[in-house]
């Protein structure tokens, strides 16, 4: 047999250069944050960001998003640093988006923060049911963006009574959007009713959901707590689908949740073809909102998550605030933290860094407790975890059960847990 020997071609990736609107609701500095975190966003979907634009605008353009003598700056640049498309930091309109293509050429890709987004949810979509809800998110997206992407077949129109020429292909188009967009909502019914029959099963016990901004460590946690493997990394949106494991913090056990992370300006229906993946911290009984401390908007980001959990109807939880990667802060900003902070919010919360695990035994201490607290309310009879004498057990099981290893690293039943310390132990 004869070896042929491959060639690796190196694939270059895409260039882009970002524009946004510095409207009156914003500040020039967040509308360079808000760029920023584009730049984030393009890297994650495998595009380098080889400039940006920001106008000052009362609101942006109807038309054309940006004047007319910044799209000619933007095409300037383009030709000049080659770039393959262009990224607006706010949703187009159909109009803005045949408009903007009059002026930079069917050549050169148009995207807006919705669009770019949904094509990272496509492309980190594993499970079944995360690939229905993106496609779902996808069809309803391009939906009304269809007569801008048609309107230049309809340019040759005949006398009264007569239709453009491209309005049959449209119509044809749209109805088999909302076809599939029909049996696409079916398949997530199905999805929905049998996540609804896994968590009848876990009623009984004391679920937490990790919640928070996109990138701010949340997966990390989770494999620090559960000894899980969920998928981590230094990208915005690394994890999709959601992850439960259960947990033990001494002889107590619950469910911890892993979800997917929130962002400023996520599109609404994303949101909603989601609502049955953030069903996990809808139905938890303790929120842990994780917040990237080291990020100079973190206040914002906070301010977002908050947000978006009231739009999904999520309120009357025990929020505990995980200030992750305090390691990365000097001494001046942990005081200025806690002055900023602490000092105004009565809510439980607590300072780590789950990379290198500072105040690992600090967060632990609080989360037991809320979680201890939260079965004594749920079974003040003992009717299905007795902990009156929690720490006697506690130290019961760690002498006995666990001599070596952590407990975590075991996957017991509550009927495994005695109720009661027993007098000998073999």
């Amino acid at each position: 047999m004869i070896e042929r020997k491959s060639k690796v071609f190196k694939v270059e990736p895409e260039k882009a250069i970002l524009v946004s609107v510095c409207s009156a609701q914003t500040t020039f500095e967040q509308a360079v944050e808000y760029l920023d975190e584009l730049a984030f966003l393009a890297e994650t979907a495998g595009a380098v960001a080889v400039g940006s634009f920001i106008q000052r605008l009362p609101r942006p353009l109807p038309g054309t998003y940006i004047g007319s003598g910044k799209i000619e700056e933007v095409k300037n640049a383009v030709i000049e640093r080659e770039a393959d498309m262009v990224i607006f930091d706010d949703d187009l309109s159909p109009s803005q988006i045949r408009n903007l293509t009059e002026a930079f050429g069917e050549k050169i890709k148009l995207l807006d923060r919705s669009s770019l987004i949904l094509y990272i949810f496509s492309e980190r979509a594993q499970t079944a049911q995360a690939r229905v809800q993106v496609d779902l998110a996808q069809y309803q997206y391009l939906l009304p963006r269809l007569t801008g992407m048609w309107q230049h077949l309809s340019r040759q129109r005949g006398g009264i009574g007569l239709k453009g020429a491209g309005e049959k292909e449209i119509e044809t188009d749209r109805r088999i959007i909302n076809d599939k967009i029909a049996q696409l909502k079916k398949e997530l019914k199905k999805f929905e009713q049998q996540s609804i029959t896994r968590r009848k099963h876990r009623v009984e016990m004391v679920r937490v959901a990790l919640v928070g901004y996109t990138n701010v460590g949340k997966s990390t946690l989770m494999n620090l707590l559960s000894k899980s493997t969920v998928l981590a990394e230094n990208k915005l949106f690394a994890t999709l689908d959601t992850t439960v494991r259960k947990v033990y913090l001494g002889p107590m056990p619950f469910l911890l949740s892993d979800t997917v992370g929130f962002i400023r300006k996520l599109p609404h229906h994303l949101v909603e073809s989601f609502k049955s993946t953030l069903a996990e911290a809808a139905e938890a009984d303790i929120l842990l909102h994780v917040v990237d401390t080291s990020h100079p908007q973190f206040l914002d980001q906070m301010a977002v998550v908050n947000q978006t959990l009231q739009e999904l109807k999520i309120k009357d939880k025990v929020v505990i605030t995980v200030f992750n990667k305090i390691d990365l802060l000097d001494d001046a900003d942990q005081e200025r933290l806690q002055e900023t902070w602490f000092a105004r919010e009565h809510a439980p919360a607590v300072t780590i860094s789950a990379g290198s695990r500072v105040g690992i035994d600090a967060f632990r201490t609080l989360l037991k407790d809320e979680v201890l607290k939260m079965y004594r309310e749920r079974y003040p009879y003992g009717a299905q975890f007795d902990l009156t004498n929690y720490d006697a057990l506690a130290k019961w099981q760690e002498e006995t059960i666990f001599p070596e290893t952590e407990p975590s690293d075991y996957e017991l039943t509550p009927d495994h847990i005695p109720l009661t310390e027993p007098e000998e132990t073999v």
